[in-house]
């Protein structure tokens, strides 16, 4: 029986013969993705079970419990332990196997936890938002541009249990990566929790520079000919999906911090200095994203200016118009007073006379309007 199908048996999620059926299916998928957006087709939340010496993954035993007794007795090699949004009663044998802290179980199972690292005793929980750039064809005021997902990762001397939330982030393609690394694999499980920093920063960097075109094709229309008549709405989305961004990057800069300068005993002191190359992508994310915010409110400003504008240049050709219109409008309104005693009211000539008087002061209102850039 595979170690995949034995950890079924420890969660208490199936029979005899399920376990059978899933140990096969487990041994001809091997170098097979089995993230799935909802569940994994091993039909619980178990992604994948491999246990590793010298960098190389060994044989499956018959039991997982005795394949983790035999690590520890041997004190080499550890278990990497991948798992999909389980429920409490999934997770409750495998908190029981690894002895892990209640605390933490909960934060893994309940998801929504900001990026974050929490020691207990020789195991630590690390939290990782996630983070994946939503393709569009078009940016509107209502497009998705990030969304985010979670990894738990509890790493002690000698397991590693990942916890994945979300409908991205898959850590299957990292894993073969890892396994065609040896010499980086044979130092234990820090080196998983290094890989998975430094997978979910390089996607922080990915993301990063998708919306920057974002924000580029936004500055691009802002600043073009007709910029006020812009959707306003695009610059507010792209706000809200940049803070969405900001809430993943900018909490996750402590405890990389901590695990590049704060000795642990899971670590060793030569991943450390991978974790400083981390904190240092990791701190070129940030001060993009502070840079993108800043940009977006110029945009913005901008924007509102050129609408601004936009509204005062309406407002002087309809106060010109209304200037010019008044001219007629007066005369008009004195000679439709309708008394005997009006100027030139009886006279042959009076009425071409007004009406050209009309037209001359109109023209003249309109000529100089026009030099003043009001018409």
């Amino acid at each position: 029986m595979s170690m995949a199908g034995n950890l079924r048996r420890v969660t208490a999620l199936g029979a005899v013969d399920g376990l059978r059926r899933v140990a096969r299916l487990t041994r001809r998928s091997r170098r097979v993705d089995l993230s799935h957006p909802a569940r994994s087709p091993l039909g619980s939340a178990v992604v994948n079970c491999v246990a590793y010496r010298d960098g190389v993954r060994i044989p499956e035993g018959r039991d997982l419990v005795d394949t983790v007794q035999r690590i520890r007795k041997r004190d080499e090699g550890f278990v990497w332990l991948g798992l999909h949004e389980p429920t409490d009663a999934e997770f409750a044998g495998i908190a029981e196997l690894f002895d892990l802290h209640p605390l933490a179980v909960e934060d893994a199972v309940e998801a929504h936890q900001r990026p974050k690292l929490e020691r207990y005793d020789d195991t630590l929980f690390a939290v990782f938002k996630t983070v994946c750039y939503v393709e569009h064809k078009e940016l509107t005021a209502t497009s998705e541009v990030v969304n985010t997902g979670e990894i738990m990762v509890f790493v002690g001397p000698d397991f590693v249990i990942t916890v994945r939330h979300g409908r991205h982030g898959s850590l299957g393609p990292l894993r073969e990566e890892l396994e065609a690394d040896p010499r980086q694999l044979s130092k234990g499980p820090a080196a998983v929790l290094h890989a998975i920093a430094d997978h979910v920063v390089d996607e922080f960097v990915s993301v990063t520079d998708s919306v920057q075109a974002d924000i580029d094709q936004v500055e691009a229309d802002v600043f073009a000919e007709n910029g006020a008549r812009a959707d306003a709405g695009r610059i507010y989305q792209l706000k809200r999906e940049l803070l969405e961004l900001k809430r993943a990057v900018v909490p996750l800069a402590r405890p990389v911090q901590e695990l590049a300068a704060r000795p642990a005993r899971v670590v060793d002191p030569e991943i450390q200095a991978y974790f400083r190359d981390v904190s240092d992508h990791l701190l070129r994310v940030t001060e993009q994203i502070a840079a993108f915010d800043e940009l977006l409110n110029s945009i913005l400003q901008a924007h509102l200016a050129q609408v601004t504008v936009a509204q005062n240049e309406d407002m002087r050709k309809i106060t010109a118009w209304a200037a010019v219109i008044a001219v007629p409008t007066m005369v008009c309104g004195v000679y439709g007073m309708n008394f005997d005693n009006m100027p030139e009211l009886h006279w042959r000539f009076g009425y071409p006379i007004v009406i050209g008087v009309i037209s001359i002061g109109c023209f003249v209102l309109y000529r100089g309007f026009r030099r003043n850039g009001w018409l």
